[in-house]
């Protein structure tokens, strides 16, 4: 009796990856990220740390009391998770091949984005009005440093998902471009990350204690 053998394509072990992932040089990048998000979370850690520290030290200035308003960070984390959300169901669309799709995710995921950035720049301008600058105290200088550095961050994943949503628009969807709406989503997720523990060990723990 003749035995059947199954003979099995070459390639067929790639296609069964993400699109991103099928490339070996972009496969490289992506573990590249990786690398830097470890690097990138070493110096959130030492800012939380640096916060902990000296979030008592407040010279006689505003405390978190006094600058803290729940109304106005619980929208921003609101807004931001949301975004976080968007932002994945774009990656999702880009593995599907639905350009138009993935193109509308990343245009809803960058305006809850620059919403966030906004409320964030509110917060800290009617802080600043009330005298609580960076100067006034430690535990400022701490604040500050921290939730700007983040906000910063926020701020240059919009302008890169602005530029990735632009080349996916005239170059479609491909390996390179699959990579970088993956990369720049898995920015966008540790963003978010970041953001729970600054709401938590920030803002919550500084209106309860």
């Amino acid at each position: 009796m003749a035995v059947a053998h199954t003979t099995v394509a070459p390639h067929q072990h790639v296609a069964d990856k993400p699109l991103e992932y099928q490339n070996p040089v972009q496969s490289v990048k992506i573990l590249g990220f990786w690398i830097f998000l470890a690097t990138d979370m070493l110096l959130f850690g030492c800012l939380f740390a640096t916060y902990l520290v000296l979030r008592t030290h407040t010279d006689g200035g505003p405390t978190p009391h006094d600058i803290f308003d729940v109304r106005g960070f619980t929208i921003e984390t609101f807004v931001l998770l949301t975004s976080s959300f968007t932002g994945g169901m774009s990656t999702l669309a880009m593995r599907n091949g639905n350009k138009r799709q993935l193109l509308t995710w990343l245009i809803v995921t960058i305006a809850l984005g620059l919403t966030f950035v906004g409320f964030e720049a509110s917060e800290f301008v009617s802080d600043a009005l009330r005298g609580a600058t960076m100067q006034r105290s430690a535990f400022l200088s701490a604040f500050f440093t921290l939730v700007g550095t983040h906000g910063t961050h926020v701020s240059i994943g919009i302008i890169w998902m602005i530029v990735t949503a632009i080349q996916v628009a005239k170059k479609g969807i491909n390996p390179i471009s699959a990579r970088k709406v993956f990369v720049v989503n898995l920015y966008w997720h540790f963003l978010d990350v970041v953001w729970v523990f600054i709401f938590t060990v920030v803002y919550l723990s500084g209106v309860v204690m």
